[in-house]
C-alpha cells in the first residue's frame, strides 16, 4: 500500500516533463525564423532606398485601413444612436440588451466611465457610470412588459446602491411603470425612478432626467 503514492508521484512527474516539452518551440521553427530575419536584414542592407519605400507603402496601407475602419465604426455608432432614439426598440430586447441600450443612452447624455455590470453577484447594479463632475451613478434596469415595478425591487436596490456601490445618484430604469407604493418608497430613500414615458423622452432628446452638470435641473418634474 505504501508503494502506490510513490508510483503516482513518478507518473505525475513524467506528465509534467511531457507538458513542458510540448510548450517548446520546434527547432525547425526557430531556424526558419532566423533565416527569414537574416534575409530581411540582408535585403535592407543591399537595398536601403527600396526598403524604405516598401516600409512607407506598408505604413500608408495600414494607416488607410485604420482610417477606413474608424470611419465605418463611427458611421455604425451614428446609425445605432438613431435607432436607439425610439423607445419601441426596447420592446423585443432581452434583459442584457436593455442594459446595453441604457449604457449607450448614458454615454450619449454625457456620462463617462459607463460600464454594463449586470449578472450574477451584481448586487442590484446593472450599469455603472459617472457624471462629468465625478459623481457616481448606479442604474438598475427593469425590462418589463405590462407589469409595473413594485416596492420590493425598490427596497432591495435601496439596500445596496449606496452601501455596496457607493452611488451618488441611483436610478431604476424600466420599460413599463412603477406602482404608487414604489414611488413613495423611492422618494423616501432618494432613488430616481425612470418610467417608460420619461425614458422615451430621454432617448429622444438625449437629455437625462438627472442633473448631470449640477445645473439645477429637477428630475422630479419629468416623472410620469
Amino acid at each position: 500500500m505504501a508503494a502506490q503514492p510513490r508510483n503516482r508521484k513518478k507518473r505525475n512527474g513524467k506528465k509534467k516533463r511531457r507538458g513542458k516539452g510540448q510548450n517548446r518551440v520546434p527547432p525547425v521553427v526557430v531556424i526558419a525564423g532566423g533565416v527569414v530575419v537574416w534575409l530581411l536584414v540582408g535585403f535592407v542592407r543591399a537595398h536601403p532606398v527600396l526598403s524604405a519605400l516598401i516600409a512607407a507603402a506598408l505604413a500608408a496601407i495600414v494607416l488607410a485601413g485604420v482610417v477606413v475602419w474608424l470611419r465605418a465604426r463611427r458611421h455604425e455608432e451614428m446609425l445605432q444612436a438613431e435607432r436607439d432614439r425610439a423607445i419601441e426598440v426596447t420592446d423585443g430586447m432581452r434583459g442584457v440588451d436593455f442594459e446595453r441600450w441604457t449604457a449607450r443612452l448614458l454615454r450619449r447624455s454625457g456620462c463617462v466611465d459607463v460600464r454594463v455590470v449586470g449578472g450574477a453577484g451584481d448586487a442590484g447594479a446593472d450599469v455603472l457610470a459617472a457624471t462629468p463632475d465625478g459623481r457616481r451613478i448606479v442604474v438598475q434596469c427593469k425590462r418589463y412588459g405590462e407589469k409595473n415595478v413594485g416596492t420590493g425591487a425598490v427596497q432591495m436596490f435601496a439596500g445596496t446602491d449606496r452601501l455596496y456601490h457607493g452611488s451618488d445618484i441611483s436610478l431604476i430604469v424600466t420599460t413599463s411603470g412603477f406602482t404608487s407604493d414604489a414611488r413613495r418608497v423611492a422618494a423616501k430613500v432618494g432613488i430616481v425612478l425612470v418610467d417608460r414615458p420619461v425614458l422615451a423622452e430621454w432617448a429622444r432628446t438625449n437629455t437625462a432626467p438627472i442633473p448631470l452638470a449640477r445645473n439645477g435641473f429637477d428630475y422630479r418634474t419629468r416623472s410620469g
